[in-house]
């Protein structure tokens, strides 16, 4: 009985391993598809997670104080135009530009509507050469009057 017990068990494997490899191959290919792209989501996050955490144990370097740039802080002669807001001394561009927004804000000359307008009074109409100018222009504007 032990013998025929044995090649029963045989037969049953036989029979049941080629329907289950003819079954699971057409499944297993329907089911790869989708697996791949549930673990390609987590493999990028996983190799973005490591290079963060290199970045976070790297030694912090001691901060230096920062050095300003020598063009921005040589001292400047207005023109006659600009001299009338901003005054006949030599002045640095930034501060130049920091006594026009001195003017600006003192004369209430921003644009209600959006802040980043000025709105022109006679003075700044002359130096701008129109009536509305936005505030990324003003640098370039005040270059131009700066020798």
């Amino acid at each position: 009985m032990a013998v025929k017990k044995k090649a029963t068990k045989k037969a049953a494997t036989k029979k049941a391993a080629p329907k289950a490899t003819k079954k699971a191959a057409p499944k297993a290919t329907k089911k790869a598809a989708p697996k791949a792209t549930k673990k390609a989501a987590p493999k990028a996050t996983k190799k973005a997670a490591p290079k963060a955490a290199k970045k976070a144990a790297a030694p912090k370097k001691a901060k230096t104080p920062r050095k300003p740039n020598a063009a921005f802080m040589k001292a400047l002669t207005p023109s006659a135009t600009l001299a009338e807001i901003v005054g006949n001394k030599p002045l640095p561009r930034t501060q130049v530009v920091s006594k026009i927004w001195d003017y600006i804000k003192k004369h209430n000359l921003q644009n209600p509507k959006n802040k980043r307008n000025i709105i022109a009074d006679d003075k700044l109409q002359k130096l701008f050469g129109k009536k509305e100018v936005t505030m990324f222009e003003l640098a370039g504007i005040v270059g131009k009057h700066l020798s």
